[in-house]
């Protein structure tokens, strides 16, 4: 269902729309169109890969999504899944944990009866569509690899209920219609304008200067056969920044709250506004050290009216949020590449995302396009505006 057949109610209240059942067959074969003879294997996440002999590591305690990735994905294919798409294979390997977003992959993997194999080698070349259900986020690796060994793909860290049920439930067909209208109401847009406001009063701004570029998509569509990974859940619209000043709010893994000043696109300063004094301190002197990871790589809006799942990769594709991202941005068409940064693990992709439920601290008051002579609000308390609302019922 279209955001646009959607009424204002559960647009403005997402928890109370209703999904179909999750059909793996329906997924892959409208992300993948067509499918008829593709050799499809599933990529999984260890922290110990000695636990992908036998799928070990479904008897230990966590590893949710790997289970997730297992009876969802892997039995979906050998369950009538593959035979139903017309594809072969269908098989499971496992990779090192990263600790990081879109970092590079190591080049080992491990099969089900315990092999060392090659991504390389093994994988890449062997395999028309490659599913890689992980903890943190592979896009960036291989967006890069698909190019170089042709096949297509999708990413889908951090699985779990909520995800199935609604983000991978929904027509993609659909999603990347809704997509595409809202692209189209903000690409070549000059500068974006984001003030956020905070509890204590304070008004702070953001102002990212975007050049007039095309805007870009991220809609789950992954048809034909060109090289290409989707991200799924998807459902976004962003740009990657010229240029940014100003100030923006962030909030850090253990609740601390802090102020980032920014300066020619880059977070050169936190500063406490409540919490732990060594969270700003660890902050900076990760800047101070390598400041490349204080680079704006990507500024994102959701465009699909979906539930808090509780994991990013969903919860920034819902209609009137916003994120931005510091670090590599290659796999956007940036200009920020692993080689750029003091040490590997620096080379990450971070979101940072403006959520209600995520950052209730603060509000974006108003998010604000200027295109030409042409200025319009995008967003305002966490609302999609009547403009984007129009440009998606158009």
């Amino acid at each position: 269902m279209s955001v646009a057949s959607l009424e204002r109610e559960i647009i403005l209240n997402p928890e109370k729309r209703v999904f179909p059942e999750f059909s793996l067959e329906r997924l892959l074969g409208t992300v993948f169109e067509p499918t008829q003879g593709a050799k499809v294997c599933v990529l999984i996440d260890l922290e110990d890969t000695s636990l992908m002999k036998g799928y070990q590591f479904l008897d230990v305690s966590g590893h949710e999504i790997q289970r997730k990735a297992y009876e969802e994905f892997y039995l979906g294919l050998k369950d009538g899944g593959m035979e139903a798409l017309g594809m072969t294979g269908g098989e499971m390997f496992a990779i090192p944990m990263t600790y990081g977003s879109n970092l590079d992959l190591k080049d080992e993997c491990y099969d089900a009866e315990g092999n060392e194999l090659n991504l390389d080698r093994d994988i890449y070349p062997n395999y028309d569509i490659i599913l890689c259900i992980s903890t943190y986020s592979a896009t960036a690796p291989l967006t890069a690899k698909c190019k170089e060994f042709g096949f297509r793909g999708a990413t889908l860290h951090g699985v779990n209920d909520v995800i199935l049920n609604s983000g991978l439930a929904v027509d993609y067909n659909e999603v990347s219609a809704d997509a595409e209208k809202m692209r189209a109401a903000m690409t070549k847009a000059d500068t974006i304008e984001i003030d956020f406001a905070l509890e204590d009063g304070r008004v702070l701004t953001a102002s990212l200067d975007l050049d007039g570029q095309e805007a870009q998509k991220s809609h789950g569509l992954c048809k034909g056969t060109s090289p290409d990974v989707a991200n799924l859940p998807a459902g976004e619209v962003y740009f990657v920044p010229v240029d940014a000043n100003g100030q923006f709010p962030m909030k850090y893994e253990d609740g601390t709250l802090g102020v980032l000043d920014v300066k020619d696109r880059s977070i050169i300063k936190s500063t406490l506004i409540e919490g732990n004094q060594e969270t700003i301190d660890a902050h900076n002197a990760r800047l101070a050290d390598d400041p490349m990871t204080g680079t704006l790589g990507e500024l994102g809006f959701g465009t699909q009216v979906l539930p808090v799942s509780g994991a990013d990769i969903q919860d920034e594709k819902v209609l009137g949020t916003c994120h931005l991202a510091t670090g590599r941005d290659d796999h956007l068409g940036g200009d920020i590449v692993p080689d750029m940064f003091k040490k590997h693990e620096n080379s990450t992709h971070d979101d940072i995302l403006f959520a209600p439920h995520k950052t209730p601290n603060f509000n974006i008051k108003q998010v604000r396009m200027k295109r030409g002579d042409q200025e319009e609000i995008i967003i305002e308390n966490f609302r999609a505006s009547d403009y984007i609302l129009d440009a998606l019922r158009g």
